[in-house]
C-alpha cells in the first residue's frame, strides 16, 4: 500500500520540511533536478552516451527552477542544453531565481518572445538540430487554470516540429495543462487535449492523483517517482489535520487472505462464511453464476445461488461446487435469511429491473448482513435513489460503473463531467467520497481508475494503469466477477473497504496473468495462482 497525494498535500509536506529546518527550498530543488536526470537516464539508456541535445522549457515558478537545475546537471554530463523561459525572470521565486542565475553563468536563457518567433519562422531549423530530449518544466502541479493561449499555441507548434516518437519528452511533475488533483485537462471547453504528450513524467516524493485518474495516464506516458528525501512519517506524527485524508493504493492484505479475517483453528467450511448470490430468471442466470464462482474462488466456505423456480434447471446444469436454492421473490429471500449462517449477500447481476428487484434489495438490507449491490439492484432505484439510500448501512458495498453511478448520483456525476475552467477540479475520488457519504455505505466506483470510499472519507484507488493496465477487462461479465469477489471476501470476514480494495486488486492481477483474449469466466480460475504468488 502506498499513498497518493493531492497538490495541496504535497505543498504541506514541503512546508513542514522547510519549517522544521530539515531541508531548504534550494536543496530540495537540487534533489528534484538530480532525480529527474537519474530517471531520464534509467528510462532511456540510449541517452547515456554520445553528444546529446536537450530543449528545456522553464516556467515562472519553482517547476521552472527544477528545469534550470536539470539544464546545469545535463551540461555537466556534456550535453548541449538550450533553456527557454516563459515568464519574467525578475518575478521568479527566490530559489528558482537563484538557479536561473546559476544557469546564466553557464548558458543563455531564451525568453518566450524569441522562442515564439523562432517557432514561427519559416525555417524551423532555427530551433537548432533536432534535440534528443524535450523537457517540460513549465508548471508542474502548481497550475490552477488553463494555459494562456499564446503558450498553448506555441507548444502545439513545437509538437508539430518535433512529433511524438522523434524526441524523448519528459514532464517534470506533470505535463503542462493537466490538473494533478483530478487527471483532467484544464480547459474551458469539453473534449480538450494537451499540447504535449510526455513519454515519461517524473513525480517527486509520491505519485499525485492526476498521474492515475481520468486522462492523466494518457498524457503522462509512464511515471517515475524520485525520492527527494522528505520524511512524511514525521509529518504524519504532527497530526492528521496537516494532510487530511490521504488516498492509498489498493493492495492485497496477505494476513486477512491467509486467515479469512479471523482465526479458524478447526478449519470448518462455515468458518469461512456462506455467501448467497441472487439470480435472475431463465436466460439471465449467467451473471449470478459468474459472481458465485468468483465468491467461491475468493475463499468463501460455501456459496449458494438463489434462483427462481423457472431457472433452477438452467442453473443446476451449470453448477457443481456451488449450491442452489429456490427464490421466487422477497418472501422466499426473507425465509432463506432465517439461516443465520448466510453472512454475505450479492444482489444485482442479471437480477432484472423493477419492483420485484427493489423488494428483494430492501429485504436483503433489512437483514443487516454484509451485502454487495451491483447492476440491476442499483438501476432499479435509478428513478428514486433516496428510496435505496434510506435502507443502506455500513456493511453494504455499492459497485456502480459510470452509467449506474450517474443514475444514483446525477448531480455528482454532472460536476464530474463539467469542463475544467479552474483547478483543483472535481475528481473521481471527490465524487466517490461524496457518494459514499450520501449513501451511508461503501462505494466502489468501477473503471480503469477504480475508487473505493467509505462515508468517513477514507479512499483507496485501484488503478489498472501503466504496468498494471489490463484493457481486456472491458469484457461482458467482468464486473459481475468483481462483485462476487467482494462478496466472497466479506463472507470470509473482511469488512467492506478491505474487501472491496482487495477484490479490486485481485481482479486486475488475475486479468494481467491471463492477458489479451480474457473472458469473464477466466477470472475466477486464475485466483488460485495469484494466491500462490502471494504466498497464501
Amino acid at each position: 500500500m502506498s499513498e497518493i497525494l493531492t497538490s495541496a498535500q504535497m505543498r504541506a509536506i514541503e512546508r513542514a520540511a522547510f519549517d522544521s529546518g530539515e531541508v531548504s527550498g534550494r536543496e530540495l530543488m537540487e534533489r528534484a533536478g538530480e532525480g529527474v536526470v537519474e530517471a531520464i537516464l534509467d528510462s532511456f539508456p540510449e541517452l547515456r552516451d554520445g553528444q546529446r541535445r536537450a530543449l528545456i522549457l522553464c516556467g515562472p515558478g519553482n517547476n521552472g527552477g527544477d528545469g534550470f537545475v536539470i539544464a546545469r546537471l545535463l551540461d555537466r554530463r556534456g550535453w548541449q542544453a538550450e533553456v527557454f523561459l516563459y515568464g519574467d525572470p525578475a518575478r521568479l521565486p527566490e530559489d528558482a531565481l537563484a538557479n536561473h542565475d546559476r544557469w546564466r553563468g553557464i548558458g543563455r536563457v531564451v525568453p518566450f518572445a524569441e522562442w515564439r518567433f523562432r517557432l514561427r519562422s519559416e525555417n524551423h531549423t532555427a530551433t537548432g538540430p533536432a534535440p534528443d530530449l524535450l523537457i517540460d518544466a513549465l508548471f508542474g502541479t502548481g497550475l490552477r487554470r488553463p494555459m494562456a493561449g499564446d503558450l498553448d499555441l506555441s507548444l502545439r507548434e513545437l509538437d508539430a516540429i518535433f512529433p511524438e516518437g522523434t524526441v524523448r519528452r519528459v514532464a517534470v511533475d506533470a505535463p503542462s495543462g493537466l490538473c494533478m488533483d483530478s487527471g483532467r485537462v484544464l480547459a474551458p471547453g469539453s473534449g480538450a487535449d494537451l499540447p504535449l504528450r510526455a513519454d515519461l513524467t517524473v513525480s517527486f516524493h509520491r505519485e499525485k492523483l492526476g498521474h492515475l485518474l481520468a486522462e492523466g495516464p494518457e498524457w503522462c506516458g509512464s511515471v517515475r517517482v524520485a525520492d527527494i528525501g522528505l520524511d512524511q512519517a514525521r509529518l504524519r506524527g504532527a497530526g492528521r489535520d496537516v494532510l487530511g485524508d490521504v488516498v492509498t493504493t489498493a493492495s492485497p492484505n496477505r494476513i486477512l487472505l491467509r486467515k479469512g479475517g479471523e482465526e479458524h483453528p478447526a478449519g470448518h467450511k462455515y468458518d469461512y462464511g456462506h455467501a448467497l448470490v441472487i439470480s435472475g430468471g431463465p436466460g439471465r442466470t449467467g451473471a449470478a453464476r459468474l459472481a458465485a464462482r468468483a465468491a467461491l474462488r475468493a475463499g468463501a466456505g460455501l456459496v449458494t445461488v438463489a434462483a427462481p423456480g423457472t431457472a433452477i434447471a438452467e442453473c443446476s446444469a451449470q453448477l457443481t461446487a456451488i449450491m442452489l436454492t429456490r427464490c421466487n421473490g422477497a418472501s422466499d429471500l426473507g425465509a432463506a435469511l432465517g439461516d443465520e449462517r448466510l453472512n454475505a449477500l450479492c444482489l444485482g447481476p442479471g437480477l432484472g429491473l423493477g419492483a420485484a428487484t427493489r423488494d428483494m434489495v430492501v429485504t436483503a438490507l433489512g437483514s443487516r448482513r454484509r451485502c454487495v449491490l451491483d447492476a440491476d439492484a442499483l438501476t432499479s432505484f435509478g428513478e428514486n435513489p433516496r428510496e435505496l439510500f434510506a435502507h443502506l448501512h455500513s456493511r453494504v458495498v455499492l459497485t456502480p460503473h459510470a452509467g449506474e453511478f450517474a443514475r444514483l448520483f446525477p448531480d455528482i456525476w454532472a460536476r464530474l463531467q463539467e469542463p475544467v475552467a479552474a483547478g483543483p477540479a472535481c475528481s473521481k475520488v471527490d465524487a466517490t467520497r461524496e457518494a459514499a457519504a450520501r449513501a451511508g455505505c461503501v462505494v466502489l466506483f468501477k473503471g480503469a481508475d477504480t475508487v473505493i470510499a467509505d462515508p468517513a472519507g477514507n479512499a483507496v484507488l485501484s488503478a489498472a494503469r501503466y504496468e498494471r493496465a489490463a484493457p481486456w477487462l472491458a469484457t461482458a461479465g467482468s464486473g459481475d466477477v468483481l462483485s462476487g469477489m467482494v462478496t466472497g471476501l466479506m463472507a470470509r470476514g473482511f469488512w467492506p473497504v478491505p474487501a472491496a480494495a482487495t477484490a479490486a486488486w485481485l481482479h486486475v492481477e488475475a486479468a494481467l496473468r491471463f492477458g489479451p483474449g480474457l473472458i469473464a469466466e477466466d477470472l475466477p480460475e486464475l485466483l488460485p495462482a495469484v494466491f500462490r504468488d502471494l504466498g497464501i
